[in-house]
């Protein structure tokens, strides 16, 4: 029992601390300006007050008023105004276009580009240490041999699941397509013409004005997916075959808008991080043709690396505006610290304190771009395994759906019960450039019907993972 009261004694003295650092700066300005007051004016009574606001003109207490209500409505325009999301959505695939292990074995063996046999071993290998379930699901253009690489085929693919996606976002709304104002859509491998914005007017025959921005209480809908069909790799080369292993179908869609009113969630903070002046980040995703003239997206050996630096270099400029004072006090101390002691040459002896941001966050969405990714986030932020456990299950149930997979990992969370109100949220996502992003969203309220994509499935979440026996093995 010690342990266990050893523990205890430490998160009570830990939660003290924070409150005595939080609200130490308050009192002490408070004090500071009683006596400041005391000092310029000797104390006087309610009847003394009441005296001297009966002696002041008329002109002037209006002048006063007119001031203050200016400074207020001032600071109100300048400051920026606030993004709320109203509703998500997510694209669930059919039972029909699961891909599982022993088919995507049965293809490796039957693509005619990969011969030799150390080649499918590593594909195997690759495969059972990915991370990734036997329900992750691929398009119809992945089930054919050789794969269907036309663009009616990735056309057919991004109308599945951009307009299930949205279609799932207006149903759970109350907002109608025609109060949309303002269309986003991010894919970065397919643009077809008409753009993906233009397949979304026309399905839902939205204004014709739909892309100015409006006035407060606008609605902005974001559609968030990646199109590889028509990118599939026909190579040989590993580091390209990487995005046909370990990509599935996906796609989410957002509302959102700059007005409280029936919104779920509000964006407290954003800071997107880009790597794109170094080469070794610019070129670790890279599309291109390999020397038979193949094309296809490679992954450098580079990419857990570089995505790791960008990590570093977004929190570096993310937990400030996120910690409490207590985390950001003892992160201070820890750098005077070693700089007081760089001066005698003992630096090397002091580790920097790693903040703990389960005090700024209760839940968090890390994108499910592989295991590795979701391994050294963990570490990185000195994370519990159920802090990560809507994004390992988001890998495990819908495979790396790319930048819609922070919003399947959110849909997790709220099936399992776990949102209340006034959680926060932290969603890290990484992208080609090399660019990593970081979201903080505070729930306003949680969602009525929380099954989503997760619905007849979430009961049978958490699953045990195989462990990986070699990780230096693992590549994304």
């Amino acid at each position: 029992m010690a342990p266990l009261a050893s523990s205890s004694k430490a998160k009570a003295l830990k939660a003290s601390y924070e409150l005595v650092v939080k609200n130490f700066l308050i009192v002490v300005a408070v004090a500071s300006l009683a006596a400041v007051l005391r000092t310029a004016w000797p104390p006087i009574g309610i009847d003394g007050l009441y005296g001297r606001l009966q002696a002041a003109r008329p002109v002037h207490v209006i002048t006063a008023v007119i001031l203050t209500v200016a400074l207020v409505k001032l600071r109100r325009m300048r400051r920026p105004r606030d993004v709320y999301l109203i509703e998500y959505g997510c694209f669930r695939p059919k039972p029909w276009f699961r891909a599982p292990y022993a088919t995507c074995l049965e293809h490796v063996h039957l693509m005619p580009y990969l011969a030799k046999e150390e080649d499918i071993a590593w594909g195997r290998r690759l495969l059972l240490r990915s991370g990734i379930g036997e329900e992750t699901c691929v398009p119809y253009a992945y089930h054919y041999v050789p794969p269907d690489r036309s663009v009616e085929a990735s056309r057919d693919v991004t109308e599945l699941v951009i307009f299930a996606a949205v279609d799932d976002v207006f149903a759970r709304s109350t907002v109608p397509p025609a109060d949309i104002d303002v269309v986003v859509a991010n894919c970065s491998i397919f643009t077809p013409t008409p753009v993906f914005a233009d397949m979304v007017v026309n399905r839902y025959k939205m204004r014709a004005d739909v892309r100015s921005v409006a006035p407060p209480g606008t609605h902005v809908l974001v559609v968030s997916t990646e199109i590889l069909s028509s990118q599939y790799y026909v190579g040989s080369k590993r580091e390209m075959l990487l995005p046909n292993c370990l990509f599935r179908m996906g796609a989410a869609a957002m509302i959102l808008s700059n007005s409280p009113e029936r919104a779920r969630f509000r964006l407290a903070r954003m800071v997107r991080t880009v790597a794109a002046a170094l080469d070794a980040g610019y070129r670790c995703v890279f599309q291109e043709e390999d020397d038979e003239g193949n094309m296809g997206i490679r992954l450098s050996k580079d990419l857990v690396a570089t995505a790791g630096q960008t990590l570093k270099s977004n929190i570096v400029a993310f937990g400030p505006m996120v910690l409490p004072v207590s985390e950001q006090l003892l992160v201070a101390l820890s750098l005077l610290k070693r700089k007081l002691l760089s001066l005698r040459r003992e630096s090397g002896k002091v580790r920097l304190y790693r903040p703990d941001f389960r005090t700024a966050f209760e839940h968090f969405c890390i994108h499910a771009g592989g295991r590795a990714v979701i391994d050294d986030v963990q570490r990185a932020l000195g994370l519990s395994d159920e802090d990560v456990e809507a994004s390992r299950m988001t890998l495990h149930w819908f495979g790396n759906t790319s930048s819609s997979s922070v919003l399947y990992e959110l849909a997790y969370i709220e099936a399992k019960g776990r949102m209340k109100r006034g959680d926060r949220v932290w969603m890290i996502s990484f992208g080609a450039g090399f660019e990593c992003s970081s979201a903080a969203w505070e729930c306003i309220k949680p969602a009525a019907d929380a099954d989503g994509p997760w619905i007849n499935c979430v009961h049978r979440y958490p699953v045990q993972l195989p462990k990986v026996v070699d990780e230096n093995s693992i590549i994304i």
